[in-house]
This record gives structure tokens, sequence and C-alpha cells, in this order.
């Protein structure tokens, strides 16, 4: 995934309808009902003590990305999800470079989607994993 391309289009489409991505610099490569591949700059801003990436700022990107990923499995008269669960594993440190992101439905049914989102960083290393569940809304 490191080596992908930025997906510009889709990374304004996705930063226009949910802010927090745009405000978190989440870039897209691809997003599809299968999986959403994104990735998150490491900036100053965005770190707690000794310049380690906030888990906040972890959850928040993989939350965004399992938000993004669930709305795309949404069944037939749904309108939107929530986010009404999630777990998250750390695993190592993020000091530098970037944080990637994929997203991918473990469950998409009626009232519920389940996401698994796993996090690594610039060497391929697993940062993270989170696994959410997303409340289907309807209209």
């Amino acid at each position: 995934m490191k080596d992908a391309a930025i997906d510009q289009i889709l990374t304004a489409d996705l930063q226009k309808r949910m802010p927090l991505a745009g405000t978190l610099g989440i870039e897209f490569f691809s997003a599809a009902p299968g999986a959403i591949r994104a990735r998150m700059a490491w900036l100053p801003e965005r770190c707690t003590s000794d310049g380690i990436l906030h888990g906040g700022a972890i959850m928040a990107f993989a939350d965004t990305l399992g938000g993004s990923l669930a709305f795309l499995n949404l069944p037939e008269g749904a309108v939107a999800t929530t986010t009404i669960e999630s777990k998250t594993n750390f695993f190592r440190a993020v000091r530098g470079g970037n944080l990637y992101g994929e997203a991918t439905a473990l469950h998409a049914g009626r009232s519920t989607i389940v996401v698994d989102t796993e996090l690594s960083d610039d060497n391929g290393k697993r940062v993270a994993r989170v696994t959410q569940t997303q409340a289907v809304l309807r209209g």
C-alpha cells in the first residue's frame, strides 16, 4: 500500500462528506465495499509526549475508515451508520512517517456492520488492530 497512488478525487470527496477526515489529513488510496485503504501522516500536533502519535488520533483514523466502509456496505433502505462499539489493540508506537490503514467488513447485516481495520507503519509493521460495530440507520 505504501507505494500506491493517492486517489485525489476520492480523498476530496470523502473529506467533504466527513470533515474530520480533512482535519486529520487522511488520504485515500481506494474505497470499495470490499475494502478501504488510506494513510494518515504523523505530525507533531497529532502526538502525545515524546513525539508518539496519539492513540486517539489512531482510533479516529480507524473509525473514519470503518465508518466509510460500513457506509459502502449499507443494506437497501439504510441511509447511514454510527459506531456503537470499538475495540483497539495497540502494538507499537508511531514516531514519524505515515500510518496506513486497511478496513475490511467482517459482517454486513441488516442492523449492524462489523469492520476490522489493520493499521501499519512505513515499514509494514502492525501498529494497531481495530474491530468496530456500526449500527445501520434507516431514514
